[in-house]
């Protein structure tokens, strides 16, 4: 626990415990929210052809939820900075850094 202390550069047990729960929590929040989206556009597993046509669908659709809500998340258990900073970081490596500031 020591070593993801120093690497996330945080001081005590609970802060990682609560970033773990963050990350069930909103990776369990992101995948149910996104059902009833796709249910909205009339997707479904039993009607989209091929399969792995709705399941590329659902993912490309969970990634967003995902990151627009672990902040929120985080920011329930006191973790806002240490998400915000997270986002930014992995929104960076992924090129689209110019829209977050």
């Amino acid at each position: 626990m020591e070593k993801l202390k120093k690497r996330w550069g945080i001081n005590s047990n609970w802060q990682v415990i609560a970033i773990f729960i963050v990350f069930a929590i909103n990776g369990s929040f992101a995948a149910w929210v996104a059902g009833p989206i796709t249910n909205f556009f009339g997707l479904s597993a039993e009607t989209t052809k091929p399969y792995f046509l709705y399941i590329v669908l659902r993912i490309l659709l969970i990634f967003p939820i995902y990151q627009v809500t672990l902040p929120l998340v985080g920011w329930v258990f006191g973790q806002f900075t240490f998400f915000w900073n997270f986002e930014k970081k992995m929104l960076q490596r992924m090129g689209l850094g110019r829209f977050i500031k």
